[in-house]
């Protein structure tokens, strides 16, 4: 399935809007009920203000109708930043597919990519 996922993921990114720093990121979430949701990063003039395509993946799922618990797996072309690590603990992912800088594929769980998230 991770493969799969990746692919999509792939697919998605050539829809980023990355003028400024021209890196193309997809996501794409399997949803327990086997929908599938993608996102892209989006880039804004101020820096701070664009979107991760994880986190614009989730918000896709959770426009749908989607809670935390409800995702089970998600593939990203590059690795997470922290915020978005963040994200994927909350959101409780089983399992987390990313490419390493050097092309490697790995898949891990939320609490390996963060060990210490925040929690409420």
């Amino acid at each position: 399935m991770s493969v799969e996922l990746l692919a999509a993921a792939d697919d998605a990114a050539q829809s980023a809007y990355a003028p400024y720093s021209n890196f193309l990121v997809g996501a794409a979430a399997r949803a327990r009920d086997g929908r599938l949701f993608t996102g892209v990063n989006v880039e804004n003039a101020a820096y701070p203000l664009g979107i991760c395509a994880e986190r614009c993946c989730v918000g896709a799922a959770a426009t749908a109708g989607l809670k935390p618990g409800g995702l089970e797996e998600i593939a990203i072309t590059a690795s997470p930043c922290g915020g978005c690590r963040q994200w994927l603990a909350e959101w409780r992912f089983d399992r987390v597919t990313y490419r390493r800088g050097n092309g490697e594929v790995v898949t891990v769980t939320p609490a390996d990519l963060l060990p210490d998230s925040f929690v409420l």
